[in-house]
């Protein structure tokens, strides 16, 4: 698993293995090669991400339950959905401990992570604010005044290019604690209670059968799975999975798990045993019969062939 450091990854499995604070299930869902850049820095009490990627994608994200998450959007077209909430520039979204939650984006992205232990943001917030900060049960959109939100993030963002640039310079003690300290009370101003112009719950109904849907299909992972039973596990009519599905991951159920599935198989494919299994037996073990429309679907999805992916030679992780 990396370290500290800057990292380019071509593969979503690689990706979501490297970022050691969250657990990722990633569904690409656009037609060209996927490429994510990730920087994570440990600043003194304080763990920094930045995460870029260059096409559409539905994550459904899982957080440490033993650190406060504070997560923003720095750029996007269009905006992402995080919790079924379309973000604004701006917004600031203030995690409960060990959240499960949705986040998607129709094109390029890049958003960045601020973490801590919940008892340094209550130390902190009651020393700078003279009030003692806590996480919410259930995450929340904040939206600070904008000299607020634009301090916070410069200095993520110059954290982050320095990890990225000059190693060497963020790791010196003094700079290590300069930054640290600065970026504290800028967290501090974003979220004390007096500084948010408004808040917005992200906790709803449709989030909670969000969480009974992907626990279902955690339960069978290597099981094409039909609609009609899964509603049945988890209790809801077919009509309202199809409008959580629609709100949380901009798509179909159908189409959800049939991108997974894609991703089964391309994950199948990079692994030790793919050659002697090959592409067609790959593709009938997750639930694809016709070799035909596979591949198509598998085209439009990873811009490349299935038997190209199984030629292709994985590189895990590559330092910046």
């Amino acid at each position: 698993m990396p370290g500290n450091g800057a990292y380019v990854f071509t593969e979503p499995g690689d990706y979501e293995a490297s970022v050691r604070d969250e657990k990722i299930e990633l569904v690409v869902t656009g037609g060209r090669p996927f490429r994510a850049a990730v920087t994570k820095w440990e600043l003194g009490q304080l763990q920094l991400l930045r995460s870029r990627e260059d096409q559409a994608s539905v994550a459904f994200v899982g957080l440490r339950a033993d650190s406060v998450f504070v997560t923003f959007p720095t750029h996007f077209a269009p905006p992402p959905v995080w919790g079924g909430q379309e973000l604004r520039p701006g917004d600031i979204v203030f995690h409960g401990l060990g959240e499960r939650m949705h986040q998607r984006t129709a094109g390029c992205s890049e958003k960045g992570f601020v973490a801590l232990k919940p008892e340094r943001l209550a130390f902190w917030s009651h020393t700078l604010a003279d009030a003692e900060l806590l996480p919410p049960p259930s995450a929340r959109i904040v939206r600070p005044s904008a000299s607020a939100t634009k301090r916070l993030l410069s200095l993520h963002s110059t954290a982050c290019r320095l990890a990225e640039e000059s190693p060497d310079t963020i790791a010196h003690p003094e700079v290590t604690r300069a930054l640290e300290q600065e970026l504290i009370r800028a967290l501090v101003n974003c979220l004390s209670l007096n500084a948010p112009s408004q808040i917005r719950p992200l906790g709803t109904r449709r989030a909670a059968v969000m969480l009974r849907f992907e626990e279902a299909l955690a339960a069978h992972p290597d099981q094409p799975l039909h609609i009609p039973e899964l509603c049945m596990a988890i209790a809801v009519s077919e009509r309202t999975l199809r409008a959580c599905c629609a709100e949380f991951v901009g798509m179909s159920p159908g189409r959800y798990l049939r991108l997974r599935r894609l991703k089964l198989v391309r994950t199948a494919l990079l692994g030790p045993d793919a050659t002697a299994t090959g592409v067609a037996r790959t593709a009938q073990r997750y639930g694809f019969g016709e070799p035909g429309r596979f591949a198509s679907l598998y085209h439009a999805v990873y811009g490349e062939a299935p038997s190209a992916t199984l030629r292709l030679r994985r590189h895990p992780g590559r330092r910046t």
